[in-house]
């Protein structure tokens, strides 16, 4: 599986590409950071955002993009930034019909390092090792996107799994017709 994790921000947005599957070694395809000055428009910092995430989209072909859940903080105004980017990146991955999921930073955190309560220092050294790297993963977005992309390979696939049991166990089933009741019924 091809992992697209992309840790949304409007100043820096960290993409990360990751191949694997669950009980294999994981594998680095690419990661960047994406920067846009603040003092320009919104808009244009989205539409920057939009075309660097299609382009990845293009060039990697992921098979699922993994996404951090934005919390609110106390700067509101970081927050609807982050939000903003992250609303981009859904968008872009439907575009393609792309499943696309959520993760909130303690998953993240619990996936990577086995503690929700992780720092970011704690996070980049274990997708250091996870990924057997030379070197730490810099800035700590270009390190957040691709622990988004190792949980979503380790955890996504466990969860397609559910959901799909799940929606399995929701379809109404049909007990089999005697032959005795095909006759009675009424066509």
């Amino acid at each position: 599986m091809r992992v697209l994790g992309v840790d949304p921000g409007l100043t820096r947005c960290g993409l990360g590409v990751v191949d694997g599957q669950v009980g294999r070694p994981l594998d680095l395809v690419a990661f960047d950071v994406l920067r846009t000055p603040a003092g320009d428009p919104v808009g244009h910092r989205l539409a920057a955002v939009d075309a660097t995430i299609d382009r990845w989209l293009d060039t990697y072909r992921p098979d699922a993009v993994a996404v951090e859940q934005v919390f609110s903080q106390h700067n509101v105004r970081t927050v609807m930034g982050t939000a903003q980017a992250s609303g981009v990146a859904l968008a872009a991955a439907a575009r393609r019909g792309l499943p696309v999921v959520l993760h909130t930073p303690s998953e993240v955190k619990a996936a990577v390092t086995g503690s929700g309560r992780a720092d970011k220092q704690q996070v980049t050294s274990m997708v250091t090792r996870l990924l057997r790297l030379s070197e730490r993963p810099t800035p700590a977005d270009a390190a957040d996107a691709l622990a988004l992309a190792i949980c979503h390979v380790w955890r996504g696939a466990a969860q397609a799994r559910l959901a799909e049991a799940v929606a399995h166990a929701r379809t109404p089933r049909q007990a089999p017709v005697r032959p005795a009741q095909a006759r009675r019924r009424v066509p």
